[in-house]
């Protein structure tokens, strides 16, 4: 039985990846930003553990841990949680970009750092969910798409670093995905909101999972997710 941590696994990606997950009856460690919302995450996925620590405070997450029982052996850490906020560089304040750079860049780093002993243990794989803005960055999306930039550089470094330890690393990344980060995303562009023209969360965690179920003489470093001809 394989154990996984995820981040974000109480909406969208994370909540089907959680979902699937659970159904292989795989142990699962779930992250939540205080107790309440641990509580409601072990009602909705039974037989769940949970660790609180908050993203937006990556600084917090070593004292926070230090008071929990981390897991000792740990065969994947999946990255899945994440923030948006658009606009234009000239107006966009700093309070955005710290907001943005904690929860999509520091935590992730963080995380993994206190993490690694674990994942060693079981020569385990992080999987970390960018974006296509992870690629290119558009108008209006600089905070946003330089987290995501900054968290490809994490995932590459990493991987180099981890390799000799047996730990895989795995950079994820979906194009327009049908969640509530999208519904966000589409109210910021004063557009109107269609889920069926975009990816089903689902499909996006189908792949997190093939590249989980590698043989481990492979390694699959990137997955790039587009919406089909399936998408309306």
């Amino acid at each position: 039985m394989a154990a996984h941590l995820i981040t974000g696994a109480g909406s969208g990606i994370g909540a089907v990846l959680t979902e699937k997950l659970a159904e292989r009856g795989d142990e699962l460690w779930l992250l939540a930003r205080d107790a309440r919302r641990a509580a409601e995450l072990r009602a909705r996925f039974p037989g769940a553990r949970t660790l609180v620590g908050d993203l937006g405070d990556p600084a917090k997450l070593s004292w926070a841990f230090g008071h929990q029982a981390l897991p000792v052996a740990l065969d994947s850490l999946l990255h899945v949680a994440g923030v948006v906020e658009l606009g234009p560089v000239g107006e966009l304040p700093v309070k955005a970009w710290q907001e943005t750079l904690n929860v999509n860049l520091l935590a992730p780093a963080e995380l993994t750092r206190l993490l690694l002993p674990s994942l060693r243990q079981s020569k385990g794989h992080v999987v970390f969910v960018n974006s296509g803005a992870g690629l290119t960055a558009h108008a209006e999306w600089s905070a946003y798409a330089a987290s995501k930039h900054g968290l490809k550089a994490l995932a590459d470094a990493l991987r180099q670093e981890e390799h000799a330890n047996g730990v895989r690393v795995t950079s994820v990344y979906p194009g327009r995905t049908a969640t509530a980060m999208q519904a966000k995303v589409h109210q910021q562009e004063g557009k109107e909101y269609d889920a069926s023209r975009w990816i089903e969360p689902a499909s996006v965690a189908k792949a997190i999972i093939a590249a989980l179920d590698a043989s481990r003489d492979a390694e699959i470093t990137e997955i790039t997710v587009r919406p089909g001809p399936g998408a309306r």
